[in-house]
């Protein structure tokens, strides 16, 4: 059996911190989007609880099928009202605490799916 180092141009999240992410080689310590090709740095929302669809607008623009919001550390519930909002788009919404939600993408990159994360740092 002949085992290869896997290589992928991907924007894969390689480490989470607490305030930062790496990806890549690349820290970043700002609230981001992040698809396998696109990285959205200095992105605004502060609290996962009063996240709005104009909130989610750069995430949207990048056409997902599922959108995963790393909502910090605690445990968050998304609004009723904007995940009707994207099912009516035909797009999944998932919270979960932000280093969840980073091994989540890293799993459906890798899938091929056309996963975002919003990651509140």
């Amino acid at each position: 059996m002949q085992i290869t180092r896997e290589s992928s141009a991907s924007h894969l999240i390689r480490a989470w911190e607490q305030g930062r992410v790496k990806i890549g080689e690349q820290w970043i310590d700002s609230n981001l989007i992040v698809t396998a090709s696109t990285i959205v740095a200095d992105w605004t929302p502060l609290d996962p609880g009063r996240i709005t669809v104009d909130d989610l607008a750069p995430a949207l623009e990048l056409n997902p099928e599922l959108i995963i919001v790393g909502a910090g550390i605690n445990a968050q519930s998304p609004d009723v009202d904007l995940m009707a909002a994207l099912a009516e788009r035909a797009i999944g919404l998932e919270y979960m605490q932000t280093p969840a939600a980073c091994r989540t993408y890293n799993v459906l990159v890798h899938e091929g799916r056309r996963v975002v994360a919003a990651l509140i740092l």
